[in-house]
């Protein structure tokens, strides 16, 4: 995965907004069979919003790479997000107990939309004006604007699925924005954060969405979710890291990878590991140990990628 501060050492209050993201979609999804203690639960959330960054980071490093004609790296990163997001993702998804019922699913989404949308990204816009951020606190406005309106989709099919009339919404058509490498965009300290923020935001919302496409009853509904998820990572998060600068060079990009896949192979997964066996979570702790041992080897190919470059 991808090194940030963020990932390193979550704060309360970063932990506080993306749990709050989909309105606490974690808390509202059917538990799995088994439920996890909650420190375990806790851990799972936060890798599971490591995952889904680093999915989203590792496709922009790709075509990063595709733009440096460095194929092979480009590969690199797109096999190691399908891992990140298909595998480790998916598998912790489930011992979550993230996924519910169509109706559960959609009721948690709209709340989560309505909170980014009346408070999140509104405070993100307030706040980059007054630091001069004047461009970020445009972009925040207008995502804001597709937030209320994936809310009155999602809101729409849920009264569709609960009452069994009406139609369930066709989703939002997503604008697909590239995002070149180049410095931050943004000053102001208290923007940057508010990036990092949304950014993690946003690409758990995609990861979520496919989640709850994938095991959608209704076929309409699935569209629904896959189509306002290429929102979410297509624009939202593109345009969000472009005025973060998350794109270097792929040089750079590697380095980045590299220092966070090492951190989660090293420290994140082997503490969650034991904490997991400790609390009777050997399901858990089975995921959290192999995780490590994945994160690793992807350490070792970006590292050998890096060399070959030098």
């Amino acid at each position: 995965m991808v090194a940030l501060s963020a990932r390193a050492l979550i704060t309360g209050a970063f932990t506080i907004a993306l749990s709050t993201h989909m309105g606490g979609a974690f808390a509202a999804s059917t538990s799995p069979v088994d439920p996890p203690s909650p420190q375990t639960q806790k851990d799972l959330e936060e890798s599971m919003r490591g995952e889904a960054f680093a999915n989203a980071s590792y496709r922009l490093y790709a075509a990063q790479a595709e733009r440096e004609n460095l194929p092979s790296v480009a590969s690199l990163f797109e096999r190691t997000a399908d891992v990140e997001l298909g595998e480790h993702f998916k598998e912790e998804a489930a011992l979550s107990g993230l996924v519910g019922s169509d109706t559960e699913n959609l009721r948690a989404t709209v709340a989560g939309e309505t909170y980014e949308s009346q408070k999140m990204y509104p405070g993100f816009a307030q706040r980059a004006k007054a630091g001069g951020d004047s461009g970020a606190a445009a972009r925040f406005s207008e995502i804001a604007r597709d937030e209320s309106t994936h809310a009155r989709a999602f809101d729409a099919a849920l009264r569709a699925v609960e009452s069994g009339r009406g139609t369930v919404p066709a989703p939002q058509k997503a604008e697909s924005v590239q995002v070149p490498q180049g410095p931050p965009e943004v000053r102001a300290q208290q923007t940057k954060t508010d990036l990092d923020t949304a950014l993690h935001g946003e690409a758990l919302a995609y990861a979520k969405y496919q989640q709850y496409a994938e095991h959608a009853k209704n076929p309409a509904v699935a569209k629904l979710f896959r189509g306002n998820a290429d929102v979410e990572l297509h624009e939202h998060f593109a345009d969000e890291a472009k005025l973060a600068g998350l794109v270097g060079s792929t040089h750079d990009n590697l380095i980045k990878a590299i220092a966070g896949e090492r951190y989660e192979s090293q420290t994140m997964y082997p503490t969650f590991a034991k904490r997991a066996k400790a609390a009777g979570d050997s399901q858990a702790a089975e995921r959290f140990s192999h995780n490590a041992e994945d994160e690793a080897g992807h350490a070792r190919a970006f590292q050998q990628a890096l060399d070959q470059l030098s």
